[in-house]
């Protein structure tokens, strides 16, 4: 009898699988880096589980940042094109933002969507915190659904971006994430799981 190589795939893969007792590290001792505005580097010494100590296992300390998928009113979702210089490329995102000092991950949400757009809508829906990467950093990122979006000001731009604001359709925007166009890893889950929020996935 044939069996697809899938379905043998799927009958070789054990239903419960051998579980370690995992525990947290201990964390012996922190110092600082790099403290800056933009970036704070912490170097840990650490002791696992079995006894081995670790010296600077780095960790990078964040607010996190909002993510914000937008609807407008005739169903069309705003993105941003703009440079960035870590891979220096030009990339085309939904917008989004680190969170400042004392601000909450939904106001972020509205504030940014407002100054890289210039849409502001409803009252920013929270769909998911993702960690954007749990090995090396606290990073979290918040995802929101801001509906009925339409243009109401200027976009304010801080002095290293420059931005240039398109609109699609979610169908496009579910492509862009799936051929590469959209290539941030964040910004492709970001995406996909807005549009599975607001029915459209």
């Amino acid at each position: 009898m044939w069996v697809s190589p899938s379905s043998a795939r799927a009958e070789a893969i054990p239903v419960a699988m051998n579980r370690r007792n995992l525990h947290k590290w201990r964390v012996l001792g922190s110092e600082y880096r790099v403290d800056t505005k933009f970036l704070r580097l912490r170097a840990d010494r650490i002791e696992l589980p079995d006894g081995t100590v670790v010296d600077e296992y780095f960790v990078r300390e964040s607010r996190g940042f909002s993510v914000i998928l937008a609807l407008t009113a005739d169903g069309l979702v705003p993105l941003v094109r703009q440079y960035k210089h870590g891979v220096g490329e030009i990339v085309v995102e939904l917008p989004a933002g680190m969170i400042d000092p004392g601000e909450e991950p939904d106001a972020c949400a509205a504030r940014e969507l407002a100054e890289e757009t210039g849409y502001t809508g409803t009252a920013p829906e929270h769909v998911r915190t993702l960690y954007a990467d749990p090995t090396n950093a606290t990073t979290a990122m918040h995802l929101y659904v801001v509906r009925d979006a339409r243009r109401t000001r200027e976009p304010e731009l801080d002095v290293t971006e420059a931005i240039d604001v398109e609109l699609v359709t979610p169908a496009e925007l579910r492509a862009m994430a799936y051929d590469g166009r959209i290539a941030a890893a964040s910004q492709v889950a970001a995406v996909l799981l807005g549009l599975a929020h607001v029915g459209l996935g």
